[in-house]
């Protein structure tokens, strides 16, 4: 059996965290979060992820900064999805630029989701 891929979900509202969360456990992936750029990126530098689910608003340290910081530290470099409620084409470039692999808006549909992910883990794209 493959051994369950590690996503990380950093987004300061609890409720999104927990949306996204069940989403992913239920398709078979392990999933931790982060509240924001700064937890995320202490919890990626002590063990790195498969994927990382990024917010962009965030106190602190918001996902664009996460991702510049992400993309510049020595480990494995791995897909990042970023996340918001911004559907505008300037956020999707900005997200981009900052090292994002795929860009989706919120509220995401649960099928929508999961096909990303196993796209971008290399699942291929069954959902």
């Amino acid at each position: 059996m493959m051994q369950q891929a590690r996503i990380l979900i950093v987004d300061d509202a609890a409720t999104v965290r927990l949306y996204h969360r069940t989403i992913l456990e239920e398709a078979g992936f392990a999933v931790e979060e982060a509240v924001n750029g700064i937890e995320a990126l202490e919890r990626a530098l002590l063990q790195p992820f498969d994927l990382y689910l990024v917010d962009i608003n965030m106190p602190k340290l918001d996902g664009y900064g996460f991702l510049r910081e992400l993309r510049g530290q020595d480990l494995p470099q791995v897909p990042a999805i970023m996340i918001s409620t911004e559907a505008k084409s300037q956020d999707q470039h900005l997200a981009y630029i900052a090292g994002a692999n795929y860009y989706l808006i919120k509220p995401i549909k649960p099928r929508e989701l999961i096909l990303a992910c196993r796209i971008l883990l290399g699942y291929g794209g069954s959902a």
